[in-house]
């Protein structure tokens, strides 16, 4: 089924604006590809686009902000990452930095990573969108994963279908290209994703070379890139189905409470949306309870639970294959 495509007019924004407040997915356009937008700060509505995308595993989204300022509240700028912006924003460059502490975006925009990627986008719509939400916006490619991106609002429609309350149709993206990627984290700058705004311009702006991630013999830490996710360092046990007094337990669905270290439970009602939009909080609350061990029950593979089961799978593994 397609999804309902509207004029991207200013009544239709406006609407958006507070679907976008209600939790709600919406599909827009940017200078470079249509994107799938959620409340970032929203962790049910951000699990909603991996669902919708059905994304095979919780890598990181761009989240978009209006400009540097609101940008502040959710990343650290450093003084290269504070000139990048005065070159290239608003417009089509990501740049990876760290969370603020304090951030209220989710912490399954960046899948548990210390780290967020955040871009302005240059497009009227996207833009106006932003202002009427009042939220940063989670917004990866308004595409089925794996399929080409989208640059019209019909291919949104054909792709994502009703899976997206409402697609803004702004017409032909301008560029059509999806937006350079550029990490800040580390020592040097990374270009993690080539894009829209060359490596060349870049390294015009910093005053020197842009390392590409290949050099850096480093785990991605990029939308569309492998992501290095974060691990407890507690043991995490799999497909538990009894525990003892002394560890921590992740649980989904009717589990019932018993003597354990601490408890927690992602869904008491099986809602993967809910699970998925709980996993990471739910994973660093029992690391920090002080416990050893942490048992997670089974969780169906089908739908996000994919995802989720990925997620514990490499929280599990042994530590040097992190």
């Amino acid at each position: 089924m397609k999804g309902r495509i509207v004029p991207a007019n200013k009544e239709w924004i406006a609407e958006a604006g507070q679907m976008i407040r209600a939790g709600a997915l919406v599909a827009f356009p940017t200078e470079t590809v249509y994107g799938l937008g959620a409340d970032a700060t929203n962790g049910e509505a951000v699990a909603r686009i991996f669902d919708a995308k059905g994304r095979p595993t919780f890598n990181p989204l761009i989240v978009h902000v209006l400009g540097l300022e609101q940008a502040l509240i959710i990343g650290v700028f450093s003084p290269i990452a504070r000139q990048l912006t005065e070159a290239f924003w608003p417009g089509p460059l990501t740049l990876v930095v760290s969370r603020v502490a304090t951030s209220d975006v989710s912490d399954l925009v960046s899948a548990g990573l210390t780290t967020i990627a955040l871009r302005s986008p240059d497009h009227p719509v996207a833009r106006a969108l932003l202002a009427e939400a009042h939220r940063p916006l989670a917004a990866p490619s308004a595409n089925r994963s794996g399929h080409v991106s989208a640059t019209r609002a019909e291919h949104v429609g054909e792709d994502i279908g009703d899976k997206a309350a409402l697609i803004l149709d702004g017409g032909q993206t301008f560029l059509g290209l999806e937006s350079t990627v550029v990490s800040l984290v580390g020592d040097v700058p990374v270009l993690l994703r080539p894009g829209a705004v060359t490596a060349e311009a870049i390294e015009e702006v910093i005053g020197g070379r842009l390392a590409r991630h290949e050099e850096t013999g480093k785990r991605l830490t990029s939308p569309g890139q492998l992501a290095s996710h974060y691990a407890p360092r507690a043991h995490l046990r799999l497909n538990a189905y009894d525990w003892q007094p002394d560890e921590a337990i992740l649980a989904f669905g009717a589990i019932p409470q018993r003597p354990a270290h601490a408890f927690i439970n992602l869904s008491e009602s099986g809602d993967l949306v809910e699970a998925a939009a709980n996993l990471f909080a739910a994973l660093r609350a029992l690391d920090a309870s002080g416990a050893m061990s942490i048992a997670a029950t089974p969780i169906p593979p089908n739908g996000l639970g994919e995802a989720i089961n990925d997620r514990l799978r490499r929280a599990a593994a042994p530590r040097d294959q992190l």
